[in-house]
């Protein structure tokens, strides 16, 4: 939270905010229309992704205030059990984690390796990106997609990309050296996987990737194809400002034709089986790391 208005961290503020939902009898729809703001940012608050900044903060106690007599911002300071008891609503078992924005249930043995590793490496994929891959329905074209991946209070990676206005939201994790994803669209229905090979270097610039998805034919045919994602910027730090760059991002054309370098082109549009094997190309889809490149801090250093 900017200029430290109120000293408590995301992961404090995002308990205290469902139980105010909960005591105003909120949806995350309808307090996003009440304070004027996008139904997705409510979401990041109750999450724990983000903090609201300094105004948003104001506008939302305010709002508690206007049916809690004498609320303000400082009692967004109280531990729970007080907080929960000036609002009068009960305390649930389990509030930190918000039900419906938990990672997705692996074995634990599974999650325990990743994390490790993902802490070690969340700092080299956080950032924006942009993707590009084939269609799945149009043969020969490609299309660009955007996305920010940023560290999560679960220790593993926020992901968010889209294209378009409509964006897929998920966590990613890194294990064995590469970087896996699971993602859903806005309204929850469609998963789509990424995995992209890793680099070794402390800041990845262009990751080689495979996306596996339901076609959009009608069929909803399982598909595979392969994706390259390009850093396009870092994160500030700010996390509402990293928020409106990628509602900026998501409105852009997503039409790459145009601007795909020749090797990019020839990697995502390349023949595999049989007789491209039997030519020396691929027998399978890989995702062999041939263009995955990172750099260090510094940029001097890329490989």
């Amino acid at each position: 939270m900017r200029d430290g208005a109120v000293m408590v961290g995301k992961e404090e503020f995002a308990p205290r905010f469902r139980l105010a939902l909960q005591a105003l009898g909120l949806s995350r729809g309808r307090a996003a229309s009440q304070l004027r703001v996008d139904k997705s940012l409510v979401g990041r608050w109750a999450s724990g992704s983000i903090c609201p900044s300094e105004h948003n903060l104001a506008e939302i106690t305010r709002f508690v205030a206007t049916q809690v007599a004498g609320f303000t911002m400082l009692d967004w300071q109280r531990d729970l059990a007080s907080f929960a008891a000036l609002l009068n609503v009960d305390l649930p078992d389990g509030l930190v984690a918000a039900p419906d924005e938990t990672i997705p249930s692996l074995p634990l043995k599974c999650l325990v390796h990743a994390q490790a590793e993902t802490a070690r490496k969340i700092a080299t994929y956080s950032g924006f990106w942009r993707s590009t891959r084939p269609s799945a329905i149009m043969p020969g074209k490609l299309f660009f997609g955007y996305g920010i991946f940023r560290p999560s209070p679960s220790g593993f990676l926020e992901v968010r990309v889209g294209s378009s206005g409509l964006s897929f939201d998920g966590w990613g994790f890194v294990s064995e050296g590469n970087l896996f994803a699971c993602l859903s669209d806005s309204m929850g229905c469609t998963p789509l996987f990424f995995i992209f090979k890793g680099v070794p270097l402390p800041k990845a610039m262009f990751l080689d990737g495979l996306l596996m998805l339901s076609g959009f034919d009608a069929a909803r045919t399982p598909s595979a194809v392969p994706v390259i994602i390009e850093r396009i910027g870092d994160l500030t730090g700010d996390d509402e400002a990293d928020e409106a760059t990628y509602a900026e991002l998501l409105q852009r054309d997503s039409t790459a034709d145009a601007v795909v370098p020749d090797t990019v082109r020839r990697h995502l549009l390349r023949d595999i089986g049989p007789s491209a094997a039997a030519a020396g190309g691929d027998m399978f889809l890989l995702a062999s790391g041939t263009l995955s490149r990172g750099a260090s801090p510094s940029g001097d250093l890329e490989g």
